[in-house]
Formats: structure tokens, C-alpha cells, sequence
């Protein structure tokens, strides 16, 4: 099909955050951050008990901090738009130098913190300069009673420069060059980017995703030392961390970073583990569709109902049924978007040289939000873009918020994204003129993703927890991993998978399990997932009314913990699992209308 231009625009810019990489105004910004970091680390470094000096050092602190996450988020645009552009990368690695001084900074106010009595601490928080970012406050003091000597802290920040975030750095200037030969199945071969091979995978056609599962293997395997390398290397980094910090267990810094408790996890898979079987009968529904025992790994995201017309769904279209869809339920989430798409700050262009994966980014200094993904003209990519687009609105209904109090965990960040895919699929399925194969269709994708968060990615959790109980004695091998891997796999799947259906190596191309900077990148996914349900099973209840309660719950997210914003929202108690069964069973009216297609 000849490729045509788009009336949308799907090429974002980021010509508001600089005029261009390495112009003078970009430098010019380099420069002063760098010195004022070096400022500020002798400052902070000379602070005594004086909270009210305390105090306006914290405030100066956030408003540096915002100007290096908008230097980090600029590069890292840059970066999965063309990963293969070098210099880009070099300045990425030494952004990590810097980073690596912003967390020596941190820490040694982290220390200060901590060494404050309880009422000189108390009396710090009354400071006028820190109004509204108590909770961040806390927890910085928090991590302050968890960290080691600010030498240590100091000596752990540069060693990871070139240890633990040179892993992930590798790993993603690695799988954003790779590429592979596909052999389709009229017989015509084709280098095709890594980056296309998961919409290959989604095909409706089955030999066009088992031929790029099998075909897309062969750079994994390649590449499996390193990879595993990499993966035990950021793995084995992270506890010999958190055994100097005196962090008992792996998940504790996950979830301190979520913002949850362990019990509102271990409730939260509890229900999930006790209610499997709703998403593995939308699994069987799926094979007997699709005409099998069971599925493979690559039918996993393949719709197994053709999409009403049978044709591409091109990019203009797509943004036109989001825009729909969101203006009908929610006008400002629909204005937000068509402003999004007015000042080009979503990125979906298809070509060469992208990063695999999608991802939404921003600047509070500058007070945006720029979404990236690869539009293939699939349904999945316009409720990807519907997720992403969620998680911009929960950034733009924080930007009065100062930056301490809009620093929101992935958790709740989760359940705006999931949020707006709910209220895309809400819309298509409500259509007065939907016809029964478009409502078939739909059941279909809301299959897909249900399964997606209830097996998918619980699975994903239950092989790194193994991984990462194993790495503790020693470094895993390629083969353990992927053995790991199958077995997280066959306890989450059952006999909804075929007996050769597994991914051993889906370790390695899962870009999650490689990001450095935060570990556990799962069960957030399912926990937003979980609450988006709840939050819109409140929205269909009361309307309209609901979405001012909606924009509250997103305000608080960066000002309290999971359980004190549900409690104060939701009224609910996310440590009891009869609220995440609750949760779950709500895909089970959609099942069963799935389970009776003919």
C-alpha cells in the first residue's frame, strides 16, 4: 500500500521545549544546570539544623529538579525517535553524569532530613515554602533512614553512571537497531525493524505473526548472552543496593516507589489468582475462534475477529474515533486531545530507526506532555493511544500543582491510562449505529485486554519475582531465564496455551524488565488496570457528576499514598481482596456476551 500523508498531524515537535539539539539555547541550558548542580551540592552539602534554610533549600532543590527532568524527557524523545542518532546518546550518557551528582545531592539532603528530631522535622514542614509537599517531604526523610553514608551514596552514584544504567542504555541503543529477515507466507522476504514485529504479531492473519515469532526470534537469541548479561547486571546492582541500605526485601523499594503497602499487593493478586478462570475462558473462547486446542504465544494479541470492512485503520480516522469517543463522555478530555494533536505533541509516525514501545513523557518546567508510539493501523494502536493520551490529561489536570505534589506513582498512573482506553471502548460499543460484528469485534479487543492485565502481566511479575529470588545467590543463565520465563508462563496460562505455545524468550525483548531506573515495572499495570475499573464503574453509575470526583482523585495522586487516596475518594480499602475480586469479576458481563459469538 503507498504510503500517504496524513490530514492529522503524527509527527510531534519539540521545538517549545528547545529550538533544536545543540543549539545555542540547548547548551546554554546544559551549562547552567550542570553549574547550578555544583552550586547546590555545596549548599546542601553545608546544611545544618536551621529548618527554615532546610526548608528553602528543598524548594530550590524542586525547582532544579525540574529543569533536569525536562533536559532528561527532551533526550529521551530524541532518543526513541531516532536510536540511532549518536550524538543524542552521548549527551544521554552524560546526562547520566549529572544525574548521577543529582542524586549525590539528593542524598545528602535525604541524610539531613533524617538526622532532624521529630519536632525539628515537624516544625520544618510548617515552613511556608513547603506548603503542599508534606507527603513528598516524608518520604524523602523516609529514604533518608534507608540509605547509606552520603560517601556511599556519593561512590553508588557514579559506579552506577557506567554500571547499572549503562545496562539499560545498551540495551535500548541494542534492540532499537535491531532488525530481522522475514520470510511471508506468499514467500517474499523482508528486513523488517524490531520495532514492527509486535503489530506483525497482532496481524489477523496467523501465518503473518507465526512467521514473525519465529523469524523475529533469531536476534533475541543471537543476543542472549548480553541480554542476560544486562538483565543480571541491573538485577545484581539493585540488591547489592538495597542490602547496604538495609532494604530486607526486593519489592520493598518497588513499592515504596508505588506509593502501596504489601498487603494491597498481596490482596490485589490474591483476587486475581482466586478469579483466573474469567480470563482464561475469554482465552478458550479465543482458541476455539481462532480454530485450536489452545493458543500460541503469538496469537496473544491477535484479534480473533476481523475488523468490520476488513481494511487498515489509518491515522486520521483513529485520532477522529478518540476524539469522538472522549468528547462524548468527558469534553475536556476530548479538547485536551484535539489540543495535543494541534500543537504536535503526539509522535506515531511508522519508520525505521524508532524505539520499539510507547510511552508518554513531559516538563513541568515547561508545563506539557508529548506522547510517543508507532501507529500501525491497528485497533490496538488506537487504544494505545487512547492509554497514552490518559496518562497527558493526568499530567495536565496536575500542572497547578507544584512539582512535589505532582510527582504521581506508576500505579496511579496507570489507572488514568486506563481510564481513557475504558471511556475509547465505552464509546464504540454505546455507537447507536454499531452493528452486531462491530460489536463482536469490540468484545474481542476488550478480551484482549482484560487478559492482558490479568494474566499477561501478572505472569510478567511472578517470572521477575522468581528472577530476582534466584539472582540474590548468583547470576542466572540464559537458559534458567528462559526456563523461568515458560514456567511463569504455564502457572499463569494453564491449558489456555499449547503444549510448545510458550515464550521462553520473552524475557529479553520485554523492554520493562531492562528499564534501570525503576525496577518491577508490572503489577502497577494491573493495579491501575484494577482501579480504572473501579473508578468507572463509578463513572457509568453517576455520570457526568462523577468526572469533578474523577479530577480530585487525580489531584491527590502525587499528595498521598494509594490506600489514603482510594479511602478518600472511593470510600474503599485496597488491603481487602473482595475489592479487587469486585474489580475482576466487572470483565464478566462482556465475557459472557464474548463467549455466545457464534
Amino acid at each position: 500500500m503507498a504510503a500517504t500523508t496524513p490530514n492529522t498531524p503524527d509527527r510531534w515537535s519539540l521545538a517549545s521545549w528547545f529550538s533544536g539539539f545543540g543549539k545555542p539555547d540547548y547548551t546554554d541550558f546544559k551549562a547552567t544546570l550542570a553549574r547550578d548542580i555544583e552550586t547546590m551540592k555545596a549548599r546542601t552539602g553545608a546544611l545544618g539544623a536551621d529548618t527554615a534554610q532546610i526548608a528553602k533549600t528543598i524548594h530550590d532543590i524542586e525547582a532544579l529538579s525540574d529543569r533536569l527532568g525536562h533536559l532528561s524527557a527532551y533526550l529521551g524523545c530524541l532518543s526513541a525517535d531516532d536510536a540511532n542518532n549518536e550524538a543524542v546518546k552521548a549527551d544521554e550518557a552524560w546526562l547520566s553524569t549529572l544525574e548521577a551528582e543529582s542524586t549525590k545531592l539528593m542524598a545528602s539532603l535525604r541524610s539531613t532530613l533524617a538526622a532532624l528530631s521529630d519536632d525539628a522535622f515537624a516544625s520544618m514542614l510548617a515552613e511556608p515554602l513547603l506548603k503542599n509537599a508534606t507527603h513528598a517531604v516524608k518520604r524523602l526523610r523516609y529514604e533518608g533512614q534507608h540509605q547509606m553514608s552520603a560517601e556511599m551514596e556519593s561512590l553508588a552514584a557514579d559506579l552506577n553512571v557506567n554500571g547499572l544504567h549503562a545496562w539499560g542504555r545498551l540495551y535500548d541503543t541494542l534492540t532499537g537497531k535491531m532488525e530481522f529477515q522475514m520470510t511471508f507466507p506468499d514467500g517474499h522476504k523482508e528486513t523488517v525493524p524490531m520495532s514492527r514485529r509486535r503489530a506483525l504479531m497482532s496481524e489477523p492473519d496467523r501465518q503473518v505473526r507465526e512467521a514473525a515469532f519465529h523469524d523475529g526470534q533469531k536476534p533475541w537469541n543471537d543476543h542472549a548472552t548480553t541480554l542476560a548479561a544486562a538483565l543480571n547486571g541491573i538485577a545484581g546492582t539493585r540488591h547489592s543496593l538495597y542490602g547496604r541500605r538495609n532494604i530486607p526485601h526486593f519489592l520493598d523499594t518497588p513499592l515504596f516507589d508505588g506509593g502501596m503497602s504489601r498487603q494491597s499487593l498481596d490482596a490485589m493478586l490474591e483476587a486475581i489468582h482466586a478469579n483466573i478462570e474469567l480470563p482464561r475462558r475469554a482465552l478458550r473462547k479465543a482458541a476455539k475462534l481462532q480454530g485450536t486446542s489452545a493458543l500460541h504465544y503469538f496469537d496473544l494479541e491477535a484479534p480473533q475477529i476481523a475488523a468490520p470492512e476488513e481494511k487498515p485503520l489509518d491515522w486520521d480516522e483513529a485520532c477522529k474515533t478518540v476524539d469522538q469517543a472522549f468528547s462524548a463522555a468527558y469534553p475536556k478530555l476530548g479538547a485536551y486531545f484535539r489540543e495535543m494533536l494541534s500543537n504536535r505533541w503526539i509522535e506515531a509516525q511508522p519508520r525505521a530507526g524508532k524505539r520499539p514501545g510507547a510511552f508518554c513523557t513531559g516538563s513541568q518546567f515547561k508545563h506539557e506532555e508529548r506522547v510517543y508510539m508507532t501507529f500501525h493501523e491497528t485497533v490496538h494502536d488506537m487504544v494505545t493511544l487512547a492509554h497514552e493520551v490518559g496518562h497527558a490529561w493526568h499530567s495536565c489536570v496536575l500542572r497547578p500543582a507544584r512539582s512535589f505534589a505532582a510527582n504521581y506513582p506508576m500505579t496511579l498512573a496507570e489507572t488514568a491510562s486506563n481510564f481513557g482506553e475504558m471511556i475509547l471502548l465505552s464509546g464504540l460499543m454505546n455507537d447507536p449505529g454499531i452493528t452486531e460484528a462491530t460489536k463482536a469485534y469490540l468484545l474481542d479487543q476488550e478480551m484482549l485486554r482484560a487478559h492482558a492485565y490479568l494474566i499477561n502481566i501478572p505472569m510478567r511479575y511472578e517470572f521477575e519475582k522468581a528472577f530476582y529470588t534466584e539472582r540474590a545467590a548468583g547470576e542466572v543463565s540464559v537458559s534458567r531465564l528462559s526456563e523461568l520465563m515458560s514456567q511463569a508462563q504455564r502457572q499463569m496460562y494453564g491449558d489456555t496455551l499449547l503444549p510448545d505455545g510458550t515464550d521462553p524468550m520473552f524475557w529479553a525483548y520485554k523492554m520493562h524488565f531492562f528499564i534501570s531506573g525503576i525496577s518491577f515495572y508490572n503489577f502497577p499495570y494491573v493495579f491501575g488496570y484494577l482501579l480504572s475499573q473501579a473508578l468507572f464503574a463509578r463513572f457509568k453509575a453517576e455520570g457526568p457528576s462523577f468526572l469533578p470526583r474523577y479530577e480530585a482523585f487525580l489531584s491527590m495522586t502525587g499528595s498521598a499514598t494509594c490506600e489514603e487516596v482510594v479511602k478518600q475518594t472511593l470510600g474503599e480499602d485496597l488491603t481487602r481482596p473482595e475489592f479487587w475480586a469486585t474489580a475482576v469479576k466487572a470483565m464478566e458481563p462482556s465475557l459472557i456476551a464474548y463467549e455466545a459469538i457464534k
